[in-house]
């Protein structure tokens, strides 16, 4: 019934769906996906008044990371995004470990903004930018430096103004006499564990030798480049920028399992092509030969894309490396990556933002980066994926126009909803369904506490 009188006729212009210290999650559902351009879970909070919260599990993670968490949140008023954050934070890791603290995080702050009526920039601040750029990312799966830099004009020519490409192992391996590796070592980096239901116990142990091989920390693979590679890998680079010039960004991704000193000695030779960064040479944890490698060059060394919470990157943050890459679905969500943005612009150095998954995690990176002052410009790789725009209603299509995402003023992340045709095409093996009940995880118990 309408309002009568002033007070009441202005009720009657306010949207009043949500009452917002009313508000309590009831349900936490998931849709597990292939193609995005990796495989990733989407994840559904759902409350009492009808608004749902979106988020997104870390590219490669298991839904298990966010679902387990689910106990922990239901009753709960999800616009207390930093209490429930602090309580679910110790279930979190590095690397993909960080995907369901991550995802719930940013589904959280989803709800809060559509409660309030805000977008999540205004609720971290506000606006240093009005659109975000956006780095093409490309894999170099082509013969030659050549054909990778036609793919990189073709995204120049699409409107991209900052691009990267893979330089480093996968390029040469295949090469005689281009790298030293211990007998068979080599093999292990050919091929990746491969997912879905195994069939025996044979395929398991396999797919558990593959893992073990990928997860041996560069220092100790014994791997090197020959000068024949670092030759090679010269020759690569060179031949992109004969095609793309030299106007345009271009960083540096995959180098391999390679030592501090060939990351060192390939840095060196490289520097002449103007790299925008290195990235991820070493695992991050080494922050001691991070700062001997970026002392070593002038290309900017860049790693974080794989860290938890914003005082793991501290210690990077005083190595002296010029640009961190942290990506949302691991660091923590979306106030964490905001923290240390902020962190790192009090040392001097740049923050970019990793991103390899569908348009939920594109825009949860979009409100950050908008708010972020140190911004640099946020990962794309779904170039050539037709239908990632059409996972998600309520944004403009195409949402990277011209290498920009223009960040809406809608509230929370400014998506509508899913688009629950479209994902039903893209389920990962083994999966049949989508935002199936997961009333086995309600009950879900631990005694939490990490002190006594």
């Amino acid at each position: 019934m309408a309002k009568t009188g002033s007070a009441g006729e202005a009720l009657n212009r306010v949207n009043t769906n949500s009452k917002p210290s009313d508000l309590r999650i009831t349900d936490l559902r998931v849709a597990e996906i292939v193609g995005a351009p990796f495989t990733s879970a989407l994840i559904k909070i759902y409350t009492n008044q009808g608004i749902v919260g979106l988020g997104e599990v870390r590219d490669g993670a298991s839904a298990t990371y966010a679902l387990m968490l689910k106990s922990r949140l239901l009753g709960e008023n999800p616009c207390d995004v930093d209490r429930l954050f602090r309580r679910i934070k110790q279930f979190g890791g590095h690397g993909r470990q960080g995907g369901g603290v991550s995802a719930v995080e940013i589904a959280l702050w989803d709800l809060a903004g559509k409660a309030y009526g805000v977008p999540i920039y205004q609720m971290l601040g506000g606006r240093f930018r009005d659109k975000v750029r956006v780095y093409c990312d490309t894999d170099a799966d082509k013969p030659s430096g050549t054909e990778t830099g036609k793919r990189l004009k073709a995204r120049m020519d699409l409107g991209f103004t900052f691009l990267k490409m893979d330089l480093g192992l996968a390029q040469i391996a295949h090469i005689p006499g281009a790298v030293v590796a211990p007998a068979g070592v080599l093999d292990g980096f050919r091929s990746h564990a491969a997912r879905g239901p195994a069939r025996t116990l044979e395929e398991r142990r396999a797919r558990n030798a593959a893992y073990d091989a990928e997860n041996v920390p560069h220092p100790f693979t014994g791997l090197h480049f020959t000068e024949k590679g670092i030759d090679l890998l010269d020759q690569y680079i060179h031949e992109v920028r004969e095609v793309i010039g030299y106007e345009v960004p271009l960083a540096i991704d995959h180098v391999g399992h390679i030592s501090l000193q060939d990351g060192i000695r390939l840095a060196r030779r490289i520097e002449k092509y103007a790299p925008a960064w290195l990235e991820d040479v070493i695992p991050w944890q080494y922050t001691e030969q991070y700062r001997q490698l970026q002392q070593a060059t002038s290309v900017p060394i860049c790693t974080g894309e794989d860290i938890y919470l914003r005082q793991a990157f501290e210690p990077l943050l005083k190595s002296g490396i010029s640009v961190i890459h942290p990506d949302l679905l691991t660091t923590g969500g979306i106030l964490e990556t905001k923290k240390i943005g902020d962190a790192a612009q009090e040392h001097g150095v740049a923050m970019a933002i990793h991103m390899a998954e569908s348009p939920i995690a594109a825009m949860a990176a979009a409100h950050v980066a908008v708010a972020t002052e140190n911004f640099m410009a946020i990962e794309y790789h779904s170039v050539e994926v037709d239908w990632w725009d059409d996972i998600v209603t309520g944004l403009p299509k195409p949402l990277v126009k011209d290498g920009f995402i223009t960040v809406p003023d809608k509230p929370g992340l400014g998506i509508d909803d899913v688009v629950d045709e479209v994902i039903s095409q893209h389920l990962q093996p083994g999966v049949t369904g989508i935002w199936q009940p997961t009333d086995h995880w309600d009950d879900e118990y631990s005694w939490d506490r990490t002190w006594s």
